[in-house]
């Protein structure tokens, strides 16, 4: 029973995800002296997490790629992007974070950008995948233990972001060029900073946990409610985590038709709010970890519109150990892992 979800609707043509690079046009048009404040503002607010000097050379080697003469990256690009369920800080637990310490990531995409960017593929890892978990090292010295037959989010939880990138790389045999965490909170915020983002669900959702009650068909959801569908899980048939993230991949394409569709560039004051939200929410690797550089990758994805965008989901089977557990269906997801190299 292989999971290979997906949701290809075919939308209008419209060009998105150019948030980062409206966010310096934005600063620009506030005026040389709000300009250099609300730059130095962004900028601040984005975290960081050295990934390659922490992993050093053990890890998948990056494609050779010729030279470009274009002034913005155009070759083929690897993200993880992780969901951070924070436990922590007052606005996450009234979202429903809880009470307890530190943070999950239920949450992981792969998202690959084609060379030209111009196509995409965002390939989630179910969270409850058995997985070889490799020793990764410790941002206070010292190194995590390997495990064999662990569920996947165990990862970040042990040992954060750094060895959630190398769990995935061990995984799939491809190499992450950047990481980027959206943190639970700063997601509805951003949410809300675009107007909210319309969905439709086939069944109904009623989940205490997640805070979401919706009857089947199209909603328009503000922040808190999209954060709950990107949450939920006990509101769908057999808690299944499979089923989340279908949802989860729905509400992907809403926020790109979202983005696509609202006029930033007109509305300072709205276009600094969604800057804001985004880079408060964000912790990137140090390769992403400025407002120029977001920009660049924001330009370089000028002409990627939403219907370009492809979901899947790594193919799984139920765990001969636990049917409550799934592991990778080989030799398809190896077969998936390869293409996107």
């Amino acid at each position: 029973m292989a999971a290979r979800g997906g949701q290809d609707g075919r939308g209008g043509r419209r060009k998105g995800l150019k948030v980062a690079g409206l966010a310096l046009a934005g600063s620009l048009l506030l005026g040389a002296g709000a300009a250099g404040w609300a730059y130095w503002h962004l900028n601040g607010n984005i975290k960081s997490v050295d990934i390659n000097g922490a992993l050093g050379d053990d890890r998948p080697a990056r494609p050779v790629t010729a030279p470009s003469a274009s002034p913005v990256p155009t070759g083929a690009l690897n993200l993880l992007v992780l969901g951070s369920d924070s436990r922590t800080g007052e606005e996450n637990q009234e979202l429903g974070g809880g009470d307890s310490g530190g943070a999950r990531s239920d949450t992981a995409m792969v998202v690959h950008l084609d060379a030209g960017r111009t196509a995409a593929t965002v390939v989630s890892i179910p969270r409850d995948t058995l997985v070889e978990r490799p020793s990764c090292p410790l941002p206070s010295g010292g190194t995590t233990r390997e495990a064999s037959g662990a569920m996947f989010n165990t990862a970040y939880e042990l040992g954060g972001p750094v060895c959630a990138v190398k769990t995935v790389e061990t995984l799939t045999g491809v190499r992450m060029d950047h990481y980027v965490e959206v943190d639970f909170s700063g997601f509805a915020d951003l949410v809300d900073a675009l107007g909210g983002v319309t969905v439709t669900t086939d069944v109904d959702i009623d989940d205490d946990k997640s805070h979401l009650h919706l009857d089947a068909g199209t909603h328009h959801l503000d922040g808190t409610e999209a954060l709950g569908l990107a949450r939920t899980r006990y509101g769908l048939a057999g808690g299944s985590d499979l089923a989340r993230i279908e949802l989860q991949h729905k509400l992907v394409k809403a926020l790109l038709e979202q983005v696509s569709a609202t006029d930033l560039l007109t509305d300072p004051a709205k276009l600094y709010q969604v800057a804001d939200a985004l880079t408060g929410s964000l912790t990137t690797d140090t390769g992403l970890d400025s407002l120029g550089e977001l920009t660049n990758l924001g330009r370089s994805l000028g002409d990627l519109a939403a219907d370009d965008v492809r979901t899947l989901t790594m193919p799984v089977l139920p765990a001969p150990s636990d049917p409550n557990r799934v592991v990778a269906d080989q030799p398809e997801a190896a077969d998936l892992w390869e293409s996107l190299r």
